[in-house]
């Protein structure tokens, strides 16, 4: 079993917002691949949120390898966070969105720009780094934050849905990238999904948010086999 001082610790974690309330005390082991699942409203994102520094933690603390995340910004914490409109700076090439993980300034060298052109190349994107976001389909600016999340190297990458608005064919294609990054850098990936099935696809644990909890991780199997009152209704 994993302990406090591994991969991710919620430790006592409660969010509070106006009408809503979210608890959470679990660990995550480092390298471990774990969907999060629940109904709308029930505090998915609100939980990503708050590990990427987003939202406000009323009570407890939320640490990576020991660490306390609560006293990092959002930019100085080990992680990289991806949305469904993929964060992508609409004035900006591909290739500068990407450098941008390098160097805020974007005052890169030679070396760095090619490390870009390499990300470019490994997610297929090679001869678009000209581009801008709005030239791209949902696939590519997909890929497009994808590339930035592999620059940024960080241990932990978290996914808000981004790919909610691909078609099922697509969408495997990344969900299946966002596998052979993450085990390529034996990073930690915690992935918002409705679909039960892209939880199977790349996943081996899920939390299950509902009524007001987190609850910690669950082997998906075992889940999915037996499910909780809560996720059994939302699953039908």
């Amino acid at each position: 079993m994993a302990r406090a001082t591994d991969g991710l610790h919620l430790q006592d974690v409660e969010i509070r917002q106006e009408g809503f309330r979210l608890t959470a005390d679990w660990t995550v082991a480092e390298g471990a691949r774990v969907a999060v699942l629940g109904p709308s409203g029930a505090g998915k994102s609100t939980l990503l949120g708050a590990i990427a520094g987003f939202v406000a933690v009323s009570a407890g603390r939320i640490l990576w390898a020991g660490r306390d995340l609560g006293l990092l910004t959002p930019g100085d914490r080990p992680l990289s966070i991806l949305f469904q409109d993929q964060n992508l700076f609409p004035h900006l090439t591909v290739a500068q969105n990407l450098g941008l993980a390098l160097r805020p300034s974007l005052r890169l060298d030679r070396a760095e720009w090619a490390r870009v052109a390499e990300a470019l190349e490994r997610v297929g994107l090679g001869e678009m780094e000209a581009r801008r976001p709005a030239q791209l389909s949902g696939g590519q600016a997909g890929r497009a934050a994808l590339a930035r999340a592999l620059l940024r190297a960080r241990p932990l990458l978290l996914l808000d849905e981004p790919f909610a608005a691909l078609g099922p064919a697509l969408k495997a294609e990344m969900l299946a990238l966002v596998a052979e990054i993450t085990a390529e850098a034996g990073a930690t990936l915690l992935m918002v999904t409705h679909d039960p099935r892209d939880a199977q696809a790349i996943t081996d644990q899920v939390i299950v948010v509902a009524e007001g909890a987190a609850s910690a991780p669950r082997p998906i199997a075992e889940l999915f086999a037996d499910p909780p009152e809560a996720l059994r209704a939302y699953l039908g």
